[in-house]
């Protein structure tokens, strides 16, 4: 079955963050799903404090910025994290939007080299192995976590073009894919993640998330702010069958129909995110939340 999940955005007023994952939780709603744009709100702070304040919900974050943090720190960071809520967090990780980067002094010059390194280094480091490693990003001398996570902790990637799809499906357990992937566009996606992990050797059959964020909207007016955001970003959504091929809208049906039809096309989670000047956080997470009960009872 195809999770349906909320995203909290990172430009949501901290002060926020806590009351809108409870109403998320008391929704019914089993993922939570965060990310980082400079310079707004922090991944591991807010899902932290989203873990501290409910019962059951996970927290995804998707993504991080690799360039942001250094290896050890995020491993740290993760690992206390887990501790504290175990198999609650799913700590994803990607290249950074580059000119963020750019702008903090952290650009890499090979965002795949960094993330190769990275990757390999985060994932041995949650495993509680001892890390020694000198790469052209990531070096690490003796390095181990004292408390290192008692159970493996996934760790999707994040991608966007061939190149780093098939990187994703090489090194991650899992992998994040933006809105602008569309439904249309996400079986050549998904190709290339398969390309990777084939080359990795990894078994076709096995479990690989693919959570894909996809733009969501309700309301009288759901349409027009989708289509207004979308443009924006540079999507080509004129006319409803445009727009349906990278948002869904309507009532709670719709979504539920919508997550369907992402799901056979190979999404496992199914993030839906609100547009930014999402007039009634409350009544989206409401509508979110029918949505599940009527998937679950589908």
């Amino acid at each position: 079955m195809t999770t349906l999940a909320c995203i909290i955005r990172p430009s949501t007023p901290p002060s926020r963050i806590v009351p809108l994952a409870r109403a998320v939780e008391s929704a019914g709603i089993k993922e939570i799903w965060l990310w980082e744009d400079c310079f707004q709100t922090g991944g591991i702070s807010a899902a932290s404090a989203i873990l501290s304040a409910t019962d059951h919900v996970r927290v995804g974050i998707g993504v991080m910025p690799t360039p942001l943090r250094n290896v050890a720190l995020t491993a740290m960071e993760v690992a206390t994290v887990e501790g504290m809520f175990p198999g609650r967090l799913v700590p994803g990780i990607g290249h950074g939007v580059q000119s963020w980067m750019a702008q903090v002094g952290a650009k890499a010059a090979s965002p795949l080299t960094l993330m190769r390194e990275y990757s390999t280094a985060l994932r041995a480091l949650l495993a509680g192995e001892r890390v020694t490693t000198s790469g052209r990003y990531v070096s690490l001398d003796d390095v181990a976590l004292d408390w290192p996570p008692a159970q493996p902790v996934p760790v999707p990637v994040a991608a966007t073009g061939p190149k780093s799809l098939r990187l994703a499906g090489e090194i991650g357990d899992g992998v994040v894919l933006e809105g602008s992937v569309g439904l249309a566009g996400l079986p050549a996606v998904l190709e290339r993640v398969a390309e990777g992990r084939a080359a990795a050797g990894h078994d076709a059959a096995a479990p690989f998330p693919v959570i894909q964020n996809v733009s969501a909207a309700t309301g009288p007016d759901a349409a027009t702010r989708l289509r207004a955001e979308l443009t924006a970003w540079g999507m080509d959504v004129a006319g409803d069958d445009g727009l349906g091929s990278y948002a869904l809208w309507g009532d709670a049906q719709a979504l539920a129909d919508g997550v369907l039809r992402y799901g056979k096309a190979g999404a496992s989670t199914v993030a839906l995110q609100p547009t930014e000047d999402e007039p009634d956080m409350e009544r989206f997470i409401e509508v979110v939340g029918a949505a599940q009960e009527l998937l679950a009872s589908a």
